[in-house]
This record gives C-alpha cells, structure tokens and sequence, in this order.
C-alpha cells in the first residue's frame, strides 16, 4: 500500500534509553493511521491521548511523551510519502 519493501518496514533499530516509552507506545499505534486519498497523514491522537491518560503520567511527563511521539509520526510520514514519489 505504501510501496515499502519489507526492509523499509521494518528496519532494525537501536532505541535510546530515553525514548524507550515514546517508541513502545508510538508502535501501539501502529494501526491508528488516519489515511485520505493521499494516503497517511497522522496518527489518531484520541487513541494516543486514551493510552496515555492510562499511563499515570505527571502533566510534564504527558506532555513530553506526547511531543516525543509527534517526532516519530512525523518521521514516520516523511519516510511513507518519500517513498510514493
């Protein structure tokens, strides 16, 4: 659908530390595409927003995870559409 060979889909990664949370749950959603005619254009914060509020964060930690996670679907989409062109 994206036109993503498999190594494209799922390339090995190495995850900081750091962004261990952020990239655990940015792959929980990775379902929760919102897709036009054009094809993905984000993720569908609400899913994002009912796991968090889950998750017993402070508001720092919420709002950081929550930019933290934009930073992913941001990357995530400049790979998918680069791929199309």
């Amino acid at each position: 659908f994206w036109k993503l060979t498999p190594e494209e889909a799922n390339p090995p990664i190495k995850v900081w530390p750091d962004n261990w949370r952020a990239a655990i749950l940015f792959n929980d959603l990775g379902r929760q595409w919102r897709v036009g005619s054009g094809g993905a254009y984000g993720l569908d914060f609400n899913v994002l927003y009912r796991k968090m509020d889950r998750m017993k964060l402070s508001d720092d930690e919420y709002d950081e995870l929550e930019r933290e996670v934009g930073v992913l679907e941001e990357a995530a989409l400049q790979t998918m559409h680069k791929s199309k062109k």
